[in-house]
């Protein structure tokens, strides 16, 4: 037993099973986010790890070590931090999305005014996160 595991409170056998079932169903729709482009995926990959942290270590290891999505997570759990990346592609969804919703919803003002408001506090939200730090280079030495 590591010491995460024996940090971790002890669930009953139906709260893991329940947690390992959340797990699969939001990998699940991290797939299908990954697939269809108005729908978010690592939303729902950081969801999936959480909740493979409480019922499947070896799912939970799985995820944090993936090529694609371990980088991303692991700095999600360490520092709350999202790449330079990853905000413009969140912030380019998030236009993009609120721009469907107002060219085909043809919603009444005071809705749009509310789904407005709400999307652009996520953009705002997003681009306060910390960027990761880069631990692949050493620090440059400063010109002279």
């Amino acid at each position: 037993m590591t010491a995460g595991e024996r940090d971790r409170p002890r669930l009953g056998r139906w709260a893991r099973r329940l947690y390992w079932a959340l797990g699969m169903l939001m990998l699940a729709l991290a797939v299908i986010g990954a697939v269809l482009p108005v729908m978010p995926t690592t939303i729902f990959v950081i969801l999936a790890a959480a909740c493979f942290g409480r019922a499947s270590p070896r799912w939970e290891a799985y995820l944090l070590q993936h090529p694609r999505f371990g980088p991303s997570l692991v700095a999600w759990r360490e520092e709350g931090a999202i790449s330079a990346r990853g905000k413009c592609f969140a912030c380019a969804g998030i236009a993009a999305g609120l721009a469907i919703f107002w060219w085909s919803a043809d919603p009444p003002l005071w809705l749009g005014g509310l789904v407005s408001v709400f999307m652009v506090g996520c953009a705002l939200w997003i681009l306060t996160r910390p960027r990761p730090r880069d631990t692949r280079r050493p620090p440059r030495a400063p010109r002279t």
